[in-house]
């Protein structure tokens, strides 16, 4: 008999080519699934709540999968830390119902960002932070950030995808002149985008429903235009309404960014 596992994990990205697995190229879904026919000989493919990039971390990552053998949730969990890389971290397995999905049950993610703004960065942060020790606004990157706390429409902060444009005007087009709720959408509610100095780290927590590729980090690659005066805090209002993702700022180092939590 089958059990449906959720297992929430932590990884340091910086060595992995992201979540999903790709041939030849190491990624965290890869060692994983590997760890797992290792343990139980079943070859199964763990499904994410979401696929981090290259080089971003996680510290709660979510993952589901199916498997017939009898190893208890502990068991397992111990088991898969002993032959996982050092850089993954399994840090529980439960049986959950037989419907539940890591990614189509989410409810709500929380990122954050972090910025080391001394002047040297220790070499045991660098791999974790971004290092930005120049001039910077921060109280202007505060209030830019209050611009995009609600639903609204984040194309101009989503990584430049046309073969997904392509599939939006063709079903905006065939859905002409009727409800179609298939049609792809950029349309994302932020519950809170928070701001905090600590010491000589800044960092960025934002928590909402979804968030589109390279979403978090073109945010912050904007924000940070703003702090730096080459944006302001006003254009961050025309920047959404502009749906062009040529109209943010760039996109922030992976380095920095953090998967906190998914909510069910």
């Amino acid at each position: 008999m089958s059990r449906n596992l959720k297992v929430t994990l932590a990884y340091d990205g910086t060595d992995f080519n992201g979540w999903q697995i790709q041939p030849g190229l190491p990624t965290v879904q890869g060692v994983l699934a590997e760890s797992i026919v290792c343990i139980t000989g079943e070859r199964v493919m763990p499904q994410g709540s979401g696929r981090t990039d290259a080089g971003v971390h996680a510290l709660g990552q979510v993952a589901s999968f199916n498997i017939r053998s009898p190893i208890p949730e502990r068991g397992l969990m111990v088991a898969l830390n002993d032959i996982l890389p050092s850089s993954v971290r399994v840090n529980s397995v439960e049986q959950v119902e037989e419907t539940f999905h890591a990614r189509h049950w989410a409810k709500a993610k929380t990122y954050r960002y972090r910025i080391y703004r001394g002047d040297i960065c220790p070499p045991f942060e660098a791999r974790y932070v971004f290092h930005d020790p120049y001039p910077m606004d921060e109280e202007a990157i505060v209030r830019a950030s209050e611009h995009v706390v609600g639903r609204h429409d984040f194309t101009s902060f989503a990584a430049c995808d046309p073969d997904r444009s392509a599939r939006i005007a063709e079903a905006e087009q065939g859905c002409a002149g009727r409800d179609c709720g298939s049609v792809p959408s950029n349309v994302r509610t932020i519950h809170s985008a928070l701001w905090m100095r600590n010491s000589e780290e800044l960092s960025f927590t934002i928590r909402g429903d979804g968030f589109l590729h390279h979403m978090v980090r073109n945010l912050v690659g904007t924000f940070l235009q703003v702090g730096k005066g080459a944006l302001r805090v006003s254009d961050i209002p025309a920047i959404l309404e502009a749906r062009d993702r040529s109209a943010a700022g760039p996109t922030a180092a992976a380095s920095g960014l953090y998967l906190v939590n998914v909510e069910y």
